[in-house]
C-alpha cells in the first residue's frame, strides 16, 4: 500500500505540468494584466445585445477567461482581421457557453451550444479547441442557454451597431 507521500507525487507532478503548459502557452499580455474590453451593441435577428469586444490578439486570447457567467442580454464578440476557421479554447473558463460563428456578411454559419469549460487537471492538460470547420469573421460567445432563449440558428443575422 503506497504511503501518502507516494500517492501525492503524481498529483504534484500533474500540477507542475499544467502550470508550466499554462505559462508557456499564454501570451504575456494575457497572463500579466487584466485586459480591458471596449463595449459595443449588436443585434442578432433584430434583438439587441450588449457585448464586450475582443478585437486584438490580447483581447481574443483572454476572452471570457476568469469572468463570471454573463446575463442573457450580453455576450462577447470576437472580431477577426480576416475570415478563417476561428476556434475557441475553454481553458480558465468559469461557465459553459454558447458559441455562434458569423461570416463576413453577418450570417450565422455554425452554432455550438453548452460548450463546457476545462476544469479538471486532465481536462486542462488536454483542453481542445472547438472549431466550426467553416470560415467566419465574427464569433459571439454567451452564457449557455443564450442560443435557445433567443432562437439563434444557422442563418441568423448579425448586425453590428457599435463595436
Amino acid at each position: 500500500m503506497p504511503t501518502r507521500a507516494q500517492a501525492l507525487v503524481p498529483v504534484i507532478a500533474a500540477a507542475v505540468v499544467v502550470g508550466a503548459v499554462g505559462l508557456y502557452t499564454a501570451p504575456g499580455d494575457a497572463k500579466l494584466k487584466s485586459v480591458e474590453f471596449p463595449r459595443g451593441l449588436i443585434k442578432v435577428d433584430g434583438t439587441a445585445f450588449q457585448v464586450q469586444v475582443a478585437d486584438t490578439d490580447a483581447r481574443r486570447v483572454r476572452g471570457l477567461m476568469f469572468q463570471d457567467a454573463l446575463p442573457y442580454d450580453e455576450g462577447m464578440l470576437f472580431v477577426f482581421g480576416s475570415p478563417g476557421n476561428h476556434g475557441i479554447w475553454m481553458s480558465n473558463m468559469q461557465f459553459a457557453i454558447d458559441v455562434v460563428w458569423f461570416s463576413a456578411d453577418g450570417r450565422a454559419v455554425a452554432v455550438s451550444e453548452g460548450v463546457q469549460p476545462c476544469t479538471t487537471v486532465v481536462e486542462l492538460v488536454s483542453c481542445v479547441t472547438h472549431e466550426p470547420g467553416i470560415d467566419a469573421l465574427y464569433v459571439l460567445e454567451a452564457t449557455a442557454g443564450f442560443v435557445e432563449m433567443h432562437g439563434i440558428e444557422v442563418g441568423s443575422v448579425l448586425e453590428i451597431i457599435s463595436a
